[in-house]
């Protein structure tokens, strides 16, 4: 079974609009909403794949009550805790020229019902894949994402973390299966410039000689490239297509790379499928559908 955790999950409700002018009244052209959250996105790529997953998490209010139901309606298994106060939140994405986005804080959550979570992952089985994704919610002690890896560390549990700066350094030790930082996290890493193959394979290894098992490095308009536990680099290009939201590529691509993974074993294919979903994802204006990703990936 593949797990996702998503501490903080939203309802994204997107807006687009011509040009916005502060201070005045603007007016949007059309309104969409959808669940959010990144490990509920990979979630979805991951049903679009035709593969299962649980979703893990936190939910309260009205807004959780629509976030469960439209999983429910998704066909994706949800074991979400209910939290006895606050809402969950609504982030808003304004698409005009560009892409504005404003991401709500979320509810409180209480010690004892961290509590229920690590209870679930401790029941994580053997040969079982857990996947974490996005930032700690404010009321969460700092190291939540370490505890939850300590948890399975005499476990063999597939894990993934997709986060950013000392909180993905803080769970290298437990020795991820997979990452996935782009080149600016590389750069804020390590404080270098990761703008050639060069410096980013050296800056990859170093994550790999500090516990990462495989490191998947998007580069946006360039592909990506994949740092494996079996000592070879693989590398992947793009499609080019108009693209029409970046919201959710990143969690297309560790869908598709850990759905290629358990299927084959096989980095390459792995990292091609990672690729088609985040380009199929980019060139949607919602997360891919199944027809989109195999299209791209027929053209990689």
């Amino acid at each position: 079974m593949i797990y996702t955790i998503t501490l903080n999950p939203s309802i994204d409700y997107v807006l687009q609009t011509g040009s916005i002018t502060l201070g005045k009244t603007n007016r949007s052209l059309s309104e969409e909403y959808y669940i959010g959250g990144k490990g509920i996105n990979v979630s979805c790529i991951l049903t679009e794949l035709g593969i299962n997953s649980t979703v893990l998490g936190f939910i309260a209010g009205f807004t959780g009550d629509e976030i469960e139901q439209k999983l429910k309606e998704k066909g994706i298994c949800s074991d979400l805790i209910r939290l006895k106060k606050g809402t969950s939140r609504i982030n808003i994405k304004l698409r005009s020229d560009s892409e504005t986005e404003i991401n709500a804080q979320g509810p409180d959550i209480d010690p004892d019902e961290l509590e229920i979570l690590y209870e679930k992952i401790s029941a994580v089985s053997d040969d079982d894949t857990l996947i974490i994704a996005g930032n700690i919610p404010k009321t969460l002690p700092v190291d939540t994402y370490e505890m939850i890896l300590k948890k399975l560390a005499n476990k063999k549990v597939r894990t993934v973390v997709d986060a950013s700066g000392e909180l993905l350094l803080k769970c290298l030790p437990y020795r991820p299966f997979l990452i996935k930082p782009n080149k600016q996290e590389l750069s804020e890493l390590f404080d270098t410039d990761a703008d050639n193959y060069t410096v980013i394979e050296k800056l990859a290894r170093r994550l790999i000689h500090m516990g990462a098992q495989n490191v998947l490095v998007s580069l946006g308009a360039e592909g990506a490239l994949l740092f494996a536990d079996d000592g070879s680099t693989y590398q992947t290009g793009v499609i080019k297509e108009k693209v029409l939201s970046t919201v959710g590529a990143g969690d297309s691509m560790v869908a598709g790379f850990i759905a290629g993974f358990e299927k084959t074993h096989d980095h390459r294919y792995a990292l091609r499928l990672g690729t088609a979903c985040a380009n199929a994802t980019a060139f949607s204006q919602s997360l891919a559908s199944k027809e989109k990703i195999y299209e791209i990936f027929g053209k990689l």
